[in-house]
C-alpha cells in the first residue's frame, strides 16, 4: 500500500529488484538490482563535512554578528548552533538506525506521521527547497570562479547562469555514471575545503601570538554597538543554525552505507564537533584581522581576510570557495536524488524516478528530476529571493522529524533501537526550535507565510495524485507509456518487486540452465 496514508505498521526496508541477465544457452535469468553499499566511514564524514560546509562561512558570516551585536555573543552563538546541531544529529542518528530507510526526513515522517505529512515535506523539498539551495550554491560557484576575469565588476548574468548549468549537468554526469566516483569527488573537495579554513586558522592563531587580538579582548569582546532583543537574538541563532544546514543529509543514503548501524552515528559524532570546532575558530581568525565594522560591510569576508593578510597569495580564498561550493553541488545531488527516489519507492512520485541503472546501480531518472528543477529555478527568477523561504521551510521540516522520534516512542515503545537516546536531547532541540520559530514568524510574517503556502499547496497533489487510486483507464496507460519510455532511455529498472521474467527460448534445454545463487 505504498502512498497509502494508512501506512504498515512494521518498520521494513524493500527488497531489491530483480532484472534480466542472459545465461547460456539463450535462456534468461533474474539477478538482484539495488543500490550499492560503498559510503564507508571516511565518505560518510565527507558527505556531512562538506554539505555542511559550503559558501556561507566564507562568505558571510556577518549576519551572526549583525543581529548579535558584539564580538563575544556572536561567537557564543556559533558555539551553540553547533551544540543545537549535535543535538538534533543525535535524534537522527536514533531514527536512521531504526528506520533504516534512505530518504532521511521524509522516510521518517511517513512512517511515522502517514502519507500526507510525508508528501508535503517532499513536495516542498523537491519543488522549491533542493533546488534553489542547488542553484544558490551553483551561481556561488561560477561568481568566484570568474571573478578573476572580471576583477573590477560582477560577472555577466549570461556567463554565471551557463557556467553555473555547466557545472551541475556535469555532476549530473558524474553521479550518474558511479556511486564510488561521487563519493570521491565528495572527500577530495571536502578535504580542499577543510585545508582552506585550516589555513585561516592558522593565519588567525600567527596573529593572535603576534598580539593582534584587540577584538578578542574581554573588554571589546562584550562591548555591544546596540543592545540586542530577544528577536535579534532568535535571528542570530537562525542565522548561525542555517549555517550548519546539512548535519542530516547522511540520513538520506541509509540503504548505501557500509554497515549503516556502527557507520552512521560514528560519522555524525566525528563531523559535528569537527564543523563547530572549524566554524569557531574560523570566526575568531576573522576578527584578528577585521573589526566588526569592517566585517560587516564585507559581502565576502573569507576574500577581504585573504587580501589584509595573505598578501600575493590572497587569491587563494577566492579558489577555495569556489572549490568548496563545487563539493557542495556534488553533495547536494548526491543526497536529493536519494531523496526522490525514496519518494517514488512509496509511491508518492511516479514510479520512473524510483528505477536505478541495471549497470551503475544509481537513481538516473531521480538525478535528472533533480537537475532539471534546478536549472528552471536558475531561469526563472531570483533565487536569493526563494532562499529566504527555504529557510524557513528546512528548519520547520527539522522540528516536525524529531517530533516524530518522541511520537515513534509512545506508538512503538518495544521496536527494536540500536542507539537510543535520552528524552532530555529531542526535548531540549524542540525548545531552541519553537523559540527560533515563534520569533521568526513574529519577525519575519511574510516569509514564513509564503513558506508554509509552499507546503500547503502539496495537500491537492497528494488527493489527486497519490489517495485517488481509481484513476481513468486513460490516465493509467499514458503513466504506463512514459514509465516505459523513460525506463528504455535511462536503461533501468525499478527495485521494488521483481520484474516479470521473460519466456525461456524453446532452444534452451532445462538441463543447460545454472541454478541461481
Amino acid at each position: 500500500t505504498r502512498g497509502d496514508p494508512r501506512r504498515r505498521e512494521a518498520v521494513t526496508v524493500p527488497p531489491p529488484s530483480r532484472t534480466l541477465t542472459p545465461v547460456p544457452g539463450g535462456g534468461r535469468r533474474m539477478r538482484p538490482v539495488a543500490l550499492k553499499k560503498e559510503i564507508g566511514l571516511v565518505s560518510a564524514c565527507a558527505i556531512i563535512i562538506g554539505n555542511i560546509i559550503g559558501s556561507g562561512i566564507f562568505i558571510s558570516p556577518k549576519g551572526v554578528l549583525e543581529h548579535a551585536g558584539s564580538v563575544g555573543l556572536a561567537l557564543i552563538i556559533w558555539v551553540l548552533g553547533g551544540g543545537v546541531a549535535a543535538l538534533g544529529s543525535l535524534c537522527y542518528a536514533e531514527l536512521g538506525v531504526t528506520i533504516p530507510k534512505s530518504g532521511g526526513d521524509y522516510s521518517y515522517v511517513t512512517e511515522i506521521f502517514g502519507g500526507l505529512a510525508g508528501f508535503l515535506l517532499l513536495w516542498s523539498a523537491v519543488l522549491i527547497m533542493y533546488p534553489t539551495s542547488l542553484a544558490v550554491i551553483a551561481l556561488t560557484f561560477s561568481n568566484y570562479v570568474l571573478q578573476p576575469v572580471f576583477p573590477n565588476c560582477i560577472p555577466p548574468y549570461n556567463a554565471s547562469r551557463i557556467l553555473s548549468m555547466v557545472c551541475l549537468l556535469l555532476l549530473t554526469w558524474v553521479n550518474s555514471s558511479s556511486v564510488r566516483w561521487a563519493t570521491r569527488i565528495q572527500d577530495i573537495f571536502t578535504a580542499g575545503k577543510l585545508l582552506a579554513l585550516a589555513l585561516i586558522i592558522i593565519v588567525g592563531f600567527i596573529q593572535i601570538f603576534k598580539g593582534n587580538y584587540k577584538e578578542l579582548t574581554p573588554s571589546n569582546a562584550f562591548n555591544f554597538w546596540m543592545t540586542p532583543s530577544v528577536g535579534h537574538l532568535a535571528l542570530a541563532f537562525l542565522q548561525g543554525s542555517f549555517a550548519f544546514s546539512g548535519w542530516n543529509f547522511l540520513n538520506y543514503v541509509t540503504e548505501e552505507l557500509v554497515d549503516p548501524r556502527r557507520n552512521l552515528p560514528r560519522a555524525i559524532f566525528i563531523s559535528i564537533p569537527l564543523v563547530t570546532f572549524v566554524y569557531t575558530f574560523t570566526n575568531i581568525a576573522y576578527f584578528t584581522a577585521m573589526s566588526p565594522q569592517e566585517l560587516l560591510s564585507s559581502n565576502a569576508v573569507a576574500v577581504t581576510f585573504g587580501e589584509k593578510l595573505l598578501g600575493y597569495f590572497s587569491w587563494v580564498m577566492p579558489v577555495s570557495v569556489a572549490l568548496s561550493t563545487f563539493g557542495g553541488i556534488n553533495g547536494y545531488l548526491f543526497t536529493s536524488s536519494r531523496l526522490c527516489f525514496s519518494g517514488a519507492r512509496e509511491g508518492h512520485l511516479p514510479s520512473l524516478l524510483a528505477m536505478i541503472h541495471v549497470k551503475h546501480c544509481t537513481p538516473i531518472p531521480a538525478l535528472l528530476v533533480c537537475c532539471t528543477a534546478t536549472l528552471v529555478i536558475m531561469l526563472v527568477g531570483d533565487t536569493y529571493t526563494l532562499i529566504n523561504y527555504v529557510s524557513f521551510i528546512n528548519y520547520l521540516c527539522y522540528g516536525v522529524t524529531i517530533i516524530g522520534l518522541i511520537v515513534l516512542r509512545c506508538k512503538k515503545p518495544k521496536i527494536f533501537r540500536p542507539i537510543k537516546v535520552n528524552l532530555l536531547i529531542p526535548i531540549t532541540y524542540l525548545a531552541f526550535w519553537a523559540f527560533l520559530l515563534i520569533f521568526s514568524l513574529y519577525s519575519e510574517p511574510i516569509v514564513c507565510g509564503v513558506g508554509l503556502i509552499i507546503i500547503l499547496t502539496g495537500v491537492p497533489v497528494f488527493f489527486l495524485g497519490v489517495y485517488w487510486r481509481n484513476k481513468p483507464k486513460s490516465v493509467n496507460r499514458l503513466i504506463e507509456s512514459m514509465t516505459c519510455w523513460g525506463q528504455k532511455l535511462c536503461f533501468v529498472v525499478y527495485p521494488q518487486g521483481a520484474v516479470a521474467a521473460e519466456e525461456e527460448a524453446p532452444s534452451a534445454p532445462l538441463a543447460q540452465k545454472k541454478p541461481e545463487k
